[in-house]
């Protein structure tokens, strides 16, 4: 159990991120949230995770922004006394060729998806030392471990986040702090729901036929992973059970990577 424990999770006012964070919450963390949303959804959220009886409370840190996320950790602290878990979950895309791919997008890609994870940790692994007890669970990609065309700053980017796993786990391995990586495959997420949505209409599918044939192309089971296992993992992770996983990247794809 998490009890007492303060996690932080970025990007999880939805998807994957609002999917750990729901876990770890029913094991007894506290938890900062953060990411966009109106008001009243934020409210909402943090209504549904306090009912089990833990504190939670929402920053609005732009993860593009090095001042903000050093006072996310910051305030979490204040607010909490600690910061035990760190999920490096924020993240965005853009499809494009690499002749064709906008300086800007590729800049704003590798600041949410690798570069935040950087700053986060930055400010979070003092405060793990200082109790020689930490974890940070990077959400990295099956893309993180092998890529597709059209994805070359997420790509990069998720294969930067599964070395800098390493690289955090190698400096913290003789401490009570572990560093890890989650590598999903396809996840139904409103992002993903529009894809399919949008693959339906384009080709006249029902929306059955396009969900399955968007998972041919990558993932063998199927099926979607669900936030609900990722937050299970994600569970596992911090539990004493996996004090000895440093720097591993577990593939949750449904057979993706194993191809």
């Amino acid at each position: 159990m998490l009890n007492g424990k303060t996690a932080i999770i970025t990007g999880s006012t939805s998807g994957i991120g609002l999917g750990i964070a729901r876990a770890l919450a029913a094991d007894g963390a506290n938890i900062m949230l953060n990411g966009f949303g109106d008001a009243a959804l934020i409210d909402r959220l943090k209504k549904e995770l306090a009912a089990g009886g833990i504190a939670v409370d929402h920053h609005p840190a732009d993860m593009t922004r090095p001042a903000e996320i050093a006072d996310l950790v910051r305030q979490t602290a204040a607010r909490f006394g600690s910061v035990d878990i760190l999920v490096n979950n924020a993240g965005i895309q853009h499809v494009a060729a690499i002749e064709d791919f906008p300086a800007e997008r590729w800049d704003a890609v590798i600041a949410i998806n690798l570069t935040s994870a950087f700053h986060t940790m930055h400010h979070a692994l003092p405060l793990m030392k200082s109790r020689n007890w930490g974890r940070v669970i990077n959400i990295a990609s099956a893309h993180g471990l092998v890529a597709s065309a059209m994805k070359s700053a997420y790509v990069a980017a998720k294969h930067g986040i599964v070395g800098l796993t390493k690289v955090a786990a190698l400096e913290n391995a003789q401490s009570g702090i572990t560093v890890n990586a989650i590598c999903p495959g396809w996840v139904l997420t409103p992002l993903v729901q529009k894809q399919i949505d949008a693959r339906a209409a384009e080709r006249g599918l029902t929306p059955d036929a396009a969900r399955r044939e968007l998972l041919g192309e990558k993932q063998p089971s199927l099926e979607f992973v669900t936030p609900e296992q990722l937050g299970a993992l994600a569970v596992f992770l911090c539990s004493d059970a996996a004090a000895q996983i440093r720097g591993a990247s577990y593939a949750v794809d449904g057979g993706w990577t194993a191809q």
